[in-house]
């Protein structure tokens, strides 16, 4: 394609149907009609020499051509160098700003340092400024999102922070045990053979009845007794307040329930694990994610 010839707003139109796959849900996202943007699909048939979208055969939906995949990274993230350079600020106020900023991050990561961030963001007693939390997922999916802009910051384990993306060590945690006040087990920390015994609470999104701390009691020669499973961490701790259960939780995580659940140690060593934050390369020099950033170094308690 010459660039030369093209238009902009082709490359737009282009943009959204390549992440939408459907004609009408991209028009409607591009704010103008069907037909309309049936036409400029035609042009950019033309203009690249290939078909780009073909409808499927499910006759839902349309389906990428081999050179529609090659561009739509390319674009997505040319696009999102395109918005940052128009809507670039020489300065950040937070107190002024009318940013959005989007962060991927589980539930336990942002609860162990994101609420502390999200309230420096109220702080600003700005309503304008606003922080948005969604799950965080990995790999390319999450650096393509990244690259047009469509999230800010990733904050989780170091070791899944994709390779094309800029990190920041931010802290080390390890595991405890918790359980709920007045337990009837008393407050002494567990045996082994006791801690198999127990009913334990897991976080699991498919019902599996297994996590990463079953894997070193294996290597023990041990298993527990997984009870219940819940979808999210911050449930656990409602469903240690009124059961007998107890979970296997990050430190730094329990200490934010401190007030319905008790702590203790385990029987056994778990390896710890290093909380990073990530994020694109464009936005290395962003002012207003240097302001998120800061704030999140900021956040990390102190251990």
């Amino acid at each position: 394609m010459d660039i030369k010839r093209s238009e902009l707003p082709l490359l737009i139109s282009l943009d959204a149907l390549l992440a939408e796959l459907n004609v009408t849900r991209a028009a409607r996202r591009l704010s103008i009609s069907q037909s309309a943007l049936s036409g400029q699909l035609a042009r950019l048939r033309e203009v690249f020499g290939d078909p780009l979208l073909v409808p499927s055969e499910t006759g839902r939906g349309m389906v990428p051509t081999e050179r529609a995949l090659e561009l739509k990274p390319r674009l997505g993230e040319a696009l999102a160098m395109l918005r940052d350079a128009v809507a670039s600020e020489p300065a950040f106020d937070p107190t002024r700003s009318r940013r959005t900023f989007v962060v991927a991050a589980n539930d336990s990561v942002f609860t162990i340092i994101g609420l502390t961030v999200m309230a420096a963001v109220i702080q600003q007693q700005n309503p304008a400024l606003r922080l948005a939390v969604i799950p965080a997922d990995g790999g390319d999916t999450l650096v393509a999102r990244m690259a047009r802009g469509e999230v800010d910051l990733f904050l989780g384990d170091s070791g899944k922070v994709p390779d094309t993306l800029k990190a920041r060590f931010l802290m080390s945690d390890g595991f405890q045990m918790a359980q709920r006040k007045q337990h009837p087990r008393g407050l002494q920390p567990a045996t082994l053979d006791e801690y198999c015994r127990l009913p334990h609470v897991i976080v699991s999104q498919k019902a599996d009845f297994h996590s990463p701390t079953d894997d070193v009691l294996a290597t023990l020669s041990r298993h527990r007794q997984v009870a219940v499973t819940v979808p999210s961490y911050n449930q656990v701790a409602l469903v240690l307040a009124q059961t007998d259960c107890v979970a296997t939780l990050p430190s730094q995580l329990l200490q934010r329930y401190a007030a319905i659940v008790d702590v203790l140690d385990l029987p056994f060593e778990m390896p710890r694990f290093n909380l990073a934050m990530a994020w694109h390369p464009r936005a290395q020099q962003d002012p207003g994610l240097s302001w998120l950033r800061k704030r999140f170094v900021e956040a990390v308690p102190s251990t």
